[in-house]
């Protein structure tokens, strides 16, 4: 394998990551304010469908990357009324938008099914996408990219460095203590999930936008499922979260760069790769729940009604 091959497999590892960065730092954040939403992968593929049809008809694909993000959001506020204001179940509520995100896309998206458009092209940095190896590597990505790496940094930032965050990480550890300290746990909770859609919206428009530009139904292949995993997989921790994205991403491009190959294996099995890993990995960290009690939010998937 030459250098130049190997340096493409790393760029299109960082690129097959991206739409699962961005779904799952959303989904954490939502997850550390004690809310569980199962529907990452119906947000992605409404983010997806949406993002497509804003960039055909406007023409522009940052208009199509806002109405991706704005749709989603406006789907999980079903889930934050029926979950936070109504008291309804989360698993079952996430699970309902994850089948009514791949329904309502496959139909407003049927009209585009097929049709393809020229994607976000790299951006190069100056003098700094020249350099060997490194240039190549690290400095001439698609501007979302480069955002999603941003995403990671902010969203440790807020976290754990930010008031806001310490509000928000208090109300999903203890959601009684922090409305009695006076803090608005619903609103801070519906903004939080506000955000995680905008997120998976902006992973599922980064596939039909910029992977793959075009519009396909259920494009996403079950990778809201994957980011889901990975939140569980990163204990909760951003950091984490980079590398299991990465990790997978990795699994995805050795499929095809083996199908590429004639790798005289089935290319179905080799499809499979990064769901069997996922399968492998939360065997793996189930075995140590002690680990994963102390790490999750207390009050993750628990309901929350005021007393006064």
């Amino acid at each position: 394998m030459s250098e130049a091959e190997i340096i493409n497999l790393i760029v299109l590892t960082f690129k097959s990551a991206v739409p699962l960065i961005f779904a799952a730092l959303g989904e954490l954040v939502v997850e550390k304010s004690g809310v569980l939403n199962l529907g990452v992968e119906g947000m992605m593929l409404i983010g997806a469908v949406a993002g497509f049809i804003g960039a055909v008809t406007t023409g522009s694909i940052f208009v199509g990357m806002l109405m991706a993000m704005a749709a989603a959001v406006l789907v999980s506020l079903i889930f934050a009324v029926l979950t936070l204001s109504l008291l309804a179940n989360q698993v079952a509520t996430g699970l309902a938008l994850t089948i009514f995100g791949i329904g309502l896309s496959a139909f407003i998206g049927k009209p585009f099914l097929g049709n393809t458009i020229e994607g976000l092209q790299p951006w190069a940095i100056p003098l700094l996408s020249d350099i060997p190896i490194l240039g190549p590597l690290l400095f001439n990505h698609d501007p979302m990219l480069y955002l999603a790496v941003a995403a990671f940094f902010g969203v440790s930032w807020f976290l754990y460095r930010s008031r806001g965050g310490l509000i928000l990480r208090s109300i999903g550890e203890s959601h009684e203590a922090a409305h009695a300290l006076g803090y608005p746990v619903i609103r801070i909770r519906y903004l939080a999930v506000m955000f995680g859609a905008a997120m998976g919206g902006l992973g599922g428009a980064y596939l039909s936008l910029v992977l793959t530009p075009q519009w396909q139904e259920d494009m996403t292949a079950q990778r809201g499922w994957i980011a889901l995993a990975l939140v569980v997989f990163a204990t909760w921790r951003p950091s984490r979260v980079m590398i299991g994205a990465w990790l997978f991403g990795a699994l995805t491009i050795v499929n095809f760069y083996a199908q590429s190959q004639g790798v005289s294996f089935s290319s179905h099995l080799l499809a499979t790769l990064p769901y069997f890993a996922t399968i492998i990995v939360l065997v793996l960290i189930s075995w140590d729940a002690a680990k994963i009690r102390l790490h999750a939010p207390a009050a993750l998937g628990k309901p929350f009604h005021a007393s006064d």
